[in-house]
């Protein structure tokens, strides 16, 4: 029999999804921290005797994911490996009934607000004095900053709002002191999300403001970019295009989730816009903000979706050569309005379409960064990954869009900082550059 080790208690905590979830991790992770407990964040080396696992339930293959890394620990757990195995997120607010029936040997699950429960459960205190600080799991340089959590959006593939409840904002004065901390501690780059950008200040000010918490945020000494992440087409604040055209702080680059474009699935997903309105929104973004780099995803294989709409959707992306695009095979989920309809485009089908999309962006990826070939341009600089510099050019968000490598046996450099860099060569994805002395 095993006896349990009198060493201290180190937790590991697992991030498994999206920003948002990078975020809230972070956040359990400062509150652990300030209780004196010993926090660690995906280590695979020594990595801990308590596991916190938090968890994504959007879409099929996140949750297979989720439920993997579940059970990889409590087999750890069973064989004495690690003593606790505790699990959080959107999986578990969304199927804790069945995670507790089908998965017994984890020690408590929670939901996303359970927060102050978890850290009890950890052996910690929740301190609301902790206002917006966090141990931040991304490079110095960059940090998310979530503005809002929820969503009142009716989209009918969507599981969010079951998941993260109503849209909430953050205070502007909150947002701005948690931006100060974050540009003390280093950070230049503030990367904004919520499930919902357009709809920000709308429960707290009576009216979409996220132009305002710009003005504010762009005050914050020592933060030199400002990224837009999961804006909504429908209601977009055109006010915002006019702050960033004349504010540098601002990235000229905006993250808008489209999902489709022809009329007919566009109503089925409750989007609240046409293959008309989507068009001209595009169009006036360009116009007010030339050269901006515009980031969107699709969903191909929606109930009903027939070969004619995928024309319609494909034409439109060869027309519109958005600079950055992720293509979803649709994931039919539960208790969405969805469901309700039949699930009728083959698997085969669904993903066939998905790569469809992709080789058409690839190609406007391909010519898009052709045309960046002995231009110089502002970088910062990420992290230092086998013989390269990796930077990021303010048309590209981490993790899912265009880096810049920079020989690292040519050229020394420090991450974390800006450097002008000249693109000698491009392929699809990636840019390969040198500093401009």
């Amino acid at each position: 029999m095993r006896t349990k080790s009198l060493k201290k208690n180190k937790i590991n905590v697992i991030t498994l999804g999206c920003s948002k979830n990078v975020y809230d991790s972070e956040v359990l992770m400062g509150q652990l921290r300030a209780s004196g407990k010993e926090v660690t964040h995906e280590a695979t080396e020594n990595e801990g005797n308590i596991i916190v696992i938090n968890t994504c339930g959007f879409i099929n293959n996140a949750k297979a994911e989720s439920v993997n890394t579940i059970l990889e620990y409590v087999d750890k757990k069973e064989q004495g490996i690690v003593d606790k195995v505790f699990v959080t997120g959107c999986l578990s607010e969304r199927y804790r009934p069945d995670l507790e029936a089908e998965i017994p040997n984890v020690d408590q699950y929670f939901g996303t607000t359970e927060l102050p429960l978890l850290l009890k459960a950890l052996g910690a205190d929740y301190k609301h004095e902790l206002l917006g600080e966090r141990l931040t799991t991304t490079p110095k340089n960059y940090a998310y900053l979530k503005i809002a959590e929820g969503c009142d959006r009716p989209c009918s593939f969507c599981a969010i709002p079951i998941m993260r409840g109503k849209h909430v904002s953050q205070s502007i004065e909150k947002l701005v002191k948690e931006a100060e901390g974050l540009a003390k501690d280093g950070v230049k780059e503030l990367i904004l999300i919520a499930q919902d950008l357009t709809y920000y200040g709308l429960d707290l000010y009576k009216k979409r403001n996220l132009a305002e918490l710009l003005e504010n945020l762009v005050k914050v000494e020592g933060i030199e970019w400002i990224r837009l992440h999961y804006a909504f087409p429908t209601g977009f604040p055109m006010d915002v295009l006019e702050l960033m055209k004349k504010e540098p702080k601002i990235c000229n680059y905006i993250d808008i989730p489209l999902q489709h474009i022809s009329d007919n699935i566009l109503k089925s997903m409750r989007r609240g816009t046409t293959y008309a309105k989507t068009t001209q929104l595009l169009k006036d973004f360009r116009a007010a903000v030339p050269g901006m780099a515009i980031r969107t995803t699709l969903i191909v294989g929606y109930p009903g979706e027939t070969e004619e709409d995928f024309e319609i959707l494909k034409n439109w992306v060869q027309e519109m050569r958005f600079e950055r695009l992720g293509c979803f095979a649709y994931s039919h989920e539960e208790n969405t309005h969805a469901y309700t309809l039949e699930d009728d485009v083959p698997d085969d089908v669904k993903q066939a379409r998905a790569n469809e999309i992709m080789e058409i962006q690839a190609q406007i990826s391909w010519e898009l960064n052709q045309e960046k070939i002995g231009k110089t341009y502002r970088c910062i600089i990420d992290r230092k990954e086998g013989k390269y510099f990796v930077g990021r050019t303010e048309f590209d968000s981490p993790d899912v869009d265009n880096e810049v490598l920079i020989d690292a046996s040519k050229h020394y450099l420090k991450t974390g900082e800006f450097v002008e860099v000249t693109i000698d060569e491009a392929t699809e994805f990636d840019l390969y550059g040198t500093p401009a002395l």
